[in-house]
């Protein structure tokens, strides 16, 4: 994902799409994995549509949040701005209530999503780090 950061916001829009969607993806047969292993499906076919269901919805996710960053930087000719996060964190959190037939879903994976997504841009601006020994 480090290539994701490689070239400027708002610019090179399919490669990044592309990037977010492919790591969506990859996420859901994670995730798909551990449903599987935890609610084991009757049949080796639910398992399957199981797994094809989470993928799909998980790579989409990933590329409305990619699509939704990037325009948004552009649209508002502010690249660095942790808002284009939030409002692609917003956009993903929206399309994950459509799917669930739910506001309250819609509105708290919004809110959820947005928040994250800008605090993972301003931390990588501001170099914090999750892992490795502390800078002293």
């Amino acid at each position: 994902m480090e290539s994701y950061w490689d070239e400027p916001e708002g610019e090179q829009c399919p490669r990044r799409t592309w990037l977010t969607t492919r790591l969506g993806a990859a996420l859901g047969l994670v995730g798909s994995a551990y449903r599987i292993i935890l609610f084991q499906p009757s049949s080796a076919l639910a398992a399957a549509q199981m797994a094809a269901t989470d993928s799909v919805t998980m790579a989409t996710l990933g590329a409305v949040f990619g699509v939704t960053t990037c325009l948004s930087a552009q649209i508002r000719e502010e690249p660095e701005d942790p808002l284009n996060y939030f409002i692609g964190g917003c956009a993903t959190g929206a399309i994950l209530g459509a799917r669930a037939h739910s506001y309250m879903t819609g509105t708290t994976a919004c809110l959820g999503f947005g928040i994250t997504a800008a605090l993972m841009k301003i931390g990588k601006k501001e170099g914090w780090r999750l892992t490795g020994p502390p800078k002293l």
